[in-house]
């Protein structure tokens, strides 16, 4: 009996840690929400899990997206409001709390790569664009230099 007791704690512990947000987390595949539930946590501003859906009323390859929408340690649109995490003056976002704690600490996770230049990019600032319908997102400095890399690979 005891066992069976050890065995079943053991299975609902890998249960939980599974489900946690880890860096793997699945983006909403391009889907636009425009209602956001956000709930106050120890003086943290957190967002409502996000469930993958589709939705034709979202955003298109190629097309911006909001930084409020992209999970940016993830690189991934979310489709809703992510947790805002302010940072030397700069806002940043992350869809939960483990990136919530990321972002301050690890600069990687705050400077992306520009493709069309190669320069590095402060995400906080950067021109977003949807790369594909699983939610993968690219930063661009500016708007030309998506305009230009655009034209470049046609």
């Amino acid at each position: 009996m005891n066992t069976f007791r050890k065995l079943y704690c053991l299975l609902a512990l890998s249960s939980i840690i599974l489900v946690a947000c880890n860096s793997t987390a699945q983006p909403v595949n391009t889907t636009a929400d425009p209602t956001s539930t956000t709930v106050a946590k120890e003086g943290i501003q957190t967002a409502a899990a996000v469930t993958p859906a589709v939705n034709t009323k979202g955003p298109k390859k190629g097309s911006r997206v909001l930084n409020s929408e992209v999970c940016m340690v993830n690189d991934a649109y979310m489709g809703k409001k992510q947790i805002e995490v302010p940072f030397k003056g700069e806002m940043y976002y992350g869809c939960c709390e483990m990136c919530v704690e990321r972002i301050p600490k690890d600069e990687t996770v705050r400077i992306a790569t520009d493709p069309q230049t190669g320069e590095k990019v402060n995400k906080a600032t950067a021109y977003i664009v949807l790369l594909n319908e699983e939610g993968s997102v690219a930063y661009f400095a500016n708007e030309k230099n998506y305009k230009d890399f655009v034209a470049s690979h046609q």
